[in-house]
This record gives C-alpha cells, structure tokens and sequence, in this order.
C-alpha cells in the first residue's frame, strides 16, 4: 500500500510539472542568484552556510505542498480507504526522493558556479542524503498541520523554523567538518545525532498523525 501510494505522489507530480519545474527553477535561480553576487567563494563557513540556506528555502517550497494539493473530497476518500500510517509514512518517503534528488542538482550546481570547496565528499554527501530526510519527516508533518489551517504557508514557515534549528544547526557544522576534510571518526557521532532526531521525528509523527487525520 506504501508503494503504491508513492507511485501516487510521483504520478500527481508529473501530471503538475509546472510545480517541480517551479521548485527545480527556483533552486538554479537561487544559486545563480548567489553566483552573481558573490562570483568565488573561497571561505568555508561562508559556502557551507549559504548552501544550507539555499537547501532550507527549497526543501520549505517543496513540501509545503505536501497535504495541500489534496483535495477536500481526496482527503475524505483516503480516509475511508486508507491507514493514517500509510499516508504519513508515504508522504515522507516520497519527499526525501525528492529533496535527495534536489540536494543533489542543487550541489552540482552550486559546486559548478560558486566553487567547490569540499575535501571530504563522502561525509558531504551523507550530510546531503541525511539532511534530505530530516527536512522531509520534519516538514511533512508540518504541511499536514498547515492543511488544516487553509494551507497557510505562513503557518507552516512559523512552525518549521523552531523545529528545524537545531537539526540545521546540527547539519551546518558536520557539513562544515567535511568541508574542511576533518577525519570521518570526528563527523560519525553528528551524523548519528541527526539520524536519531529523523528517527524520533518520524516515530512521532507516526503516532500523532492519525489524530490530525481523524480532525
């Protein structure tokens, strides 16, 4: 039924190509953007930072849209035929395919036109996978609380942004261990920090979700 309701999402997406061609769009802009005004990075902190900020505002843009495309009549439908647990879990796994797949183009690019500067790739990378997933599980059940206030954007910018400090925060500074090419045993234990909140975030949405699905 989890599969199925992904290939749900992905069939939804590509009928409404407009959205994440807006989202993709959005990302090469930003860094563009970031590339005209500042041409070559070469400080660490500064590219790092301004990486995340990017993949922050992106991963808000593409899931805020998580439970408002669906229609009244589609939530009541789902309701009767489907488990509240499949949809959540649905939903996050659907959107970490796809931030994966942003944080991936939105590197490349980035590397391409502001610098690259990272030394150690394999740690970048899995602060790529493991943030994907973390901006997913957190902000999917932030787009369902948001759904049920008229799809308040604003709504779902006040209420991410305390929940994903610390993650970020968190995110920023192992980034920034690969960035400068720090050995791996020192970035393994934020990365088991940030793959604890992904489990605990997701475990709690888990449980919390079908009572927001019942209202």
């Amino acid at each position: 039924m989890i599969l199925f309701l992904i290939q749900k999402e992905i069939r939804l997406e590509w009928r409404n190509k407009y959205a994440l061609g807006g989202i993709l769009l959005y990302v090469i802009a930003t860094v563009y953007t970031a590339y005209l005004s500042f041409k070559n990075i070469i400080h660490p902190a500064t590219w790092n930072a301004l990486f995340w900020i990017i993949m922050l505002f992106a991963a808000i843009n593409a899931i805020s849209k998580s439970f408002v495309q669906d229609s009244n009549g589609r939530q009541l439908y789902y309701y009767t035929m489907l488990k509240p647990q499949h949809v959540i879990i649905s939903k996050m796994l659907y959107n970490a395919i796809l931030m994966i797949f942003i944080s991936m183009l939105c590197f490349t690019f980035y590397a391409i036109f502001i610098n690259y500067l990272v030394q150690n790739l394999f740690i970048f990378i899995l602060c790529l996978i493991i943030g994907s997933i973390g901006f997913s599980v957190i902000l999917t059940m932030i787009s369902a609380i948001a759904a049920k206030t008229n799809g308040n954007f604003g709504m779902m910018a006040i209420l991410s942004f305390p929940m994903l400090m610390p993650f970020l925060i968190t995110l920023i500074k192992v980034s920034k261990f690969a960035v400068d090419g720090i050995d791996n045993s020192i970035c393994y234990p934020y990365l088991l920090v940030l793959i604890l909140i992904n489990i605990v975030v997701a475990g709690l949405s888990y449980i919390l979700f079908p009572y927001l699905w019942q209202d």
